[in-house]
């Protein structure tokens, strides 16, 4: 599988730079011979050969993957149609949802893309609550279920009867039939998109069709088997890993706001304790307003001199270890804490892992508009080499990294105010960090956060570094806010 679809990529790269059809292709699908009449690239006949499953198998279970992602485990068929196939629960399953994994992550995933608190722990939670959400790829679907089919009590698959259904129409037939059904008006005015298949409309479609199933009465199965079912590309840059987010924040907010809302959709269709676990995915945008507030008000009130947090100075010493260890478990791999200690502690070392929340900040800030953006998932060489040596790659001009670079640079002036308030005002009675010891101790760790924010704004050479108009307009706003809350 590995194989062909590195072949498969070769030739999509290798038709990208010649800018049209190789004729060895073109040759193997006659399909590719109707675009010779038309102008618009997206505006053409389909091709006679792709595979219409409704029509050429009917095949009972669809495995659903992204384009870029292939199969590591050539069991995931068997252990899904086991679950399937289950005599005792089997036929109330709609989908297997097996977890997204990456086959390009670095030593320490310097971006957290392998989301493993989300991946390890809180889709495999959600079995006992009726199943993971449906997250768009790695999935095997029962057909019916997907298809709109409402499930009934008592309802039992006959499987024999399926594996036997045989096509009689010719192969020429056929093909004129998928032509019709591939096409993309042949959904309009038809329950396709709404009752039938993938719905429309959201940003995230894929959990609201997830949801939707659910609500008929099915149920979902999280599947993670030792080795990996199936492998895809992670972003290897920032700024494609701050896109995907942003899509996926802007796509669970949508829902929320929506009449999807689990809250109001699964009313008395499924129950309370699911509802209720939709809820946390979907406010995940919301996590914004906590975290904006911790990085700027602390740091804009010590400056100005006013204590947020008070407490004797012996109780900060006392709290102090588990201030510090909140903090990591927060920030190290993009606000998701570790279920090992051991990849912890790598978090910790490699600190360009911890200011992902930031990052994620500043995704949500941007996330204004609600429009569909894809991921980029190509590189450059240069671009590469800096992703596999763990260097976090700026080099590009984004909004997303104007906020970023800002709210470093305003913490690390805070800092300064930090130390100079310790140094110039310190007493024999501690007083100084009985007003402001947290709010110190705060703007001292969210600037070691961002130590790889300094390092691309004032210290890198390479093209990975932060583009010299953010470094500018960074220290501008973060003088002139400072400025603003001290006087």
């Amino acid at each position: 599988m590995q194989k062909l679809y590195d072949e498969m990529k070769m030739r999509i790269e290798a038709t990208k730079k010649l800018d049209r059809i190789p004729d060895y292709i073109r040759k193997q699908h006659k399909g590719f011979c109707e675009w010779d009449f038309v102008t618009n690239k997206r505006d053409h006949q389909t091709i006679l050969q792709i595979r219409v499953s409704s029509r050429i198998s009917n095949g009972p279970i669809i495995l659903n993957l992204d384009c870029d992602m292939y199969s590591n485990n050539s069991k995931s068929i068997k252990y899904s149609l086991c679950i399937f196939m289950d005599e005792e629960k089997g036929d109330e399953i709609a989908y297997i949802q097996f977890p997204q994994k990456f086959n390009n992550l670095t030593k320490n995933d310097i971006y957290g893309c392998s989301l493993r608190v989300t991946q390890q722990l809180e889709l495999a939670g959600l079995d006992a609550n009726g199943g993971p959400m449906y997250i768009g790829t790695g999935c095997f679907h029962r057909r019916e279920a997907l298809c709109g089919k409402q499930y009934e009590k008592n309802y039992k698959v006959d499987w024999k009867k399926l594996n036997d259904t045989k096509a009689n129409e010719s192969t020429s037939l056929l093909e004129e039939t998928c032509k019709v059904l591939a096409s993309c008006t042949f959904e309009h005015n038809t329950p396709w998109g709404n009752e039938m298949g993938l719905k429309y409309g959201i940003l995230v479609e894929d959990i609201i069709t997830g949801l939707s199933i659910k609500c008929r009465g099915w149920k979902s199965m999280y599947l993670n088997p030792e080795r990996e079912g199936f492998l895809g590309v992670a972003p290897t840059t920032l700024l494609q890993l701050l896109v995907q987010h942003t899509r996926w924040a802007e796509g669970h907010l949508q829902i929320f706001l929506s009449r999807y809302c689990s809250l109001v959709y699964g009313y008395k269709r499924i129950p309370l304790k699911l509802r209720l676990a939709y809820c946390p995915f979907n406010l995940w945008a919301a996590n914004c307003l906590a975290t904006l507030y911790y990085v700027v008000v602390p740091c804009l009130c010590l400056l100005k001199g006013f204590s947020l947090y008070q407490a004797p100075g012996w109780y900060h010493l006392y709290m102090l270890p588990w201030y510090t260890m909140h903090i990591a478990l927060v920030n190290s791999y993009g606000a998701e804490a570790h279920s090992e200690v051991g990849a912890m502690i790598k978090g910790l070392v490699v600190q360009e892992n911890n200011f992902i929340l930031l990052c994620l900040l500043s995704n949500h800030l941007e996330a204004i508009r609600l429009t569909f953006a894809l991921t980029a998932k190509v590189s450059d060489v240069n671009v590469s080499k800096r992703y596999e040596q763990e260097l976090i790659e700026f080099g590009a001009t984004s909004p997303m990294f104007d906020i970023l670079a800002t709210l470093a640079m305003l913490n690390l002036f805070g800092s300064f105010g930090a130390i100079k308030k310790v140094i110039l005002d310190a007493d024999e009675d501690f007083k100084v960090l009985d007003q402001f010891g947290l709010q110190i101790l705060l703007c001292l760790v969210l600037a070691t956060i961002n130590l790889p924010v300094y390092q691309a704004l004032f210290f890198r050479k390479d093209n990975g570094k932060m583009p010299s108009s953010v470094t500018y307009k960074s220290i501008i706003f973060a003088l002139l806010a400072c400025t603003v809350a001290m006087y």
